[in-house]
């Protein structure tokens, strides 16, 4: 059995790759691939409004919430928050606690004159954390707080929505659909669609209506989000593949019990690989317990000299795409909700055999 631990593109669920496969050359009797299809088709379009449907069931997204399937990916958000949400002249807030908030942060600068970066991390003992709220160094009247929730190369996670008074904008690439979360207490939610949604080159936005008023009059068209929540996300030609795969992960996770059901294997997945590095004096993780990430977990032998050879091992058994991002070395574990708890299970005892094996 192969378990892929890629932070993306990232595992897909098999009964959802099985089903595609099965279809690929015949959707819906139609003679011809999904991928052929008009967007335009009525058959097309009443899919695309499923999937919406199905998404807005899993999140309970209120009625007052714009969904738009878009170009770009993540990436693409960088620049689509700060054109849409702030005039050029405008402050935002950007909360950076890992590589893609700096990442976003860059793009942010390129369209707004004020952009006040919190720098939030710090390390103590020798674990990296997040400051207090309180020692946050907020605007005051800013168009936007952006921020998010879950660092995918350090593997550092903000567990509470940040109670401020701008509009919260999130980048929850890496755990949406991960756990139930309060859509309301968004602006905007942004996610790329390759860790829990689908295919690379998709990105879902969720939007609070009133914010579709607020956009510079330079933002590009095909990331205006007033425009493409008028033209029901088909501006242009979308990536109507993707768009159908991530409807097919939506009636998966429905299938299973929803971001509830997912929230408890995601928690014993990660509880299991934490205990296992935590008992060990073999391996360690430098992320403080308040702030460590349930979906993507680093960790470091401590003999580094065993790296190559650590996951040599490891793909020899189906163990794939453990290698720490190239900023900071070492292992990790992304485990999405495709994941299975015996992929937790495989990895772990691989570790033991090969900690006992090298003591």
């Amino acid at each position: 059995m192969v378990y892929n631990f890629s932070a993306g593109p990232a595992m897909l669920p098999a009964p959802v790759l099985k089903k595609v496969q099965a279809e690929l050359l015949d959707w819906q009797g139609l003679g011809v691939s999904v991928m052929e299809m008009s967007h335009r088709d009525p058959i097309y379009v009443q899919m695309t409004e499923t999937a919406e449907q199905d998404l807005r069931d899993l999140m309970a997204i209120p009625d007052n919430y714009a969904v738009l399937f878009m170009h770009g990916g993540g990436r693409g958000q960088f620049s689509a928050v700060a054109q849409n949400l702030a005039g050029p002249t405008a402050t935002v807030d950007y909360l950076n606690t890992g590589i893609w908030s700096d990442f976003a942060i860059r793009e942010a600068q390129k369209y707004v004159s004020h952009v006040n970066v919190l720098d939030v991390m710090t390390e103590i003992d020798g674990l990296k954390q997040v400051k207090a709220p309180e020692q946050w160094a907020l605007s005051e009247q800013a168009a936007y707080f952006h921020y998010c929730p879950n660092e995918t190369v350090d593997g550092i996670a903000v567990h509470e929505v940040p109670n401020v008074r701008a509009p919260v904008v999130a980048d929850m690439s890496s755990m949406i659909l991960s756990e139930p979360i309060d859509v309301s207490k968004f602006g905007v939610i942004y996610a790329g669609a390759q860790k829990n949604i689908g295919p690379s080159g998709l990105a879902v936005v969720i939007i609070r209506k009133d914010l579709l008023e607020t956009q510079q009059n330079s933002v590009c068209t095909i990331m205006n989000y007033k425009v493409q929540a008028a033209e029901k996300s088909m501006y242009n030609t979308p990536n109507t593949f993707a768009w159908y795969l991530a409807g097919e992960v939506f009636k998966w996770l429905k299938a299973e019990g929803g971001v509830e059901a997912m929230a408890d294997l995601n928690i014993r997945k990660s509880s299991l690989l934490y205990e296992c590095v935590d008992n060990s004096t073999f391996y360690e993780n430098r992320i403080h317990l308040k702030n460590r990430s349930k979906m993507n977990v680093p960790f470091q032998l401590k003999n580094a000299a065993l790296d190559e050879q650590f996951l040599h091992e490891a793909e020899q058994e189906g163990l794939l795409a453990l290698k720490g991002h190239r900023f900071v070395g070492g292992m990790r574990a992304s485990m999405y909700n495709a994941m299975p708890y015996e992929g937790a299970e495989a990895l772990v005892d691989f570790m033991t055999r090969f900690a006992n094996k090298h003591k």
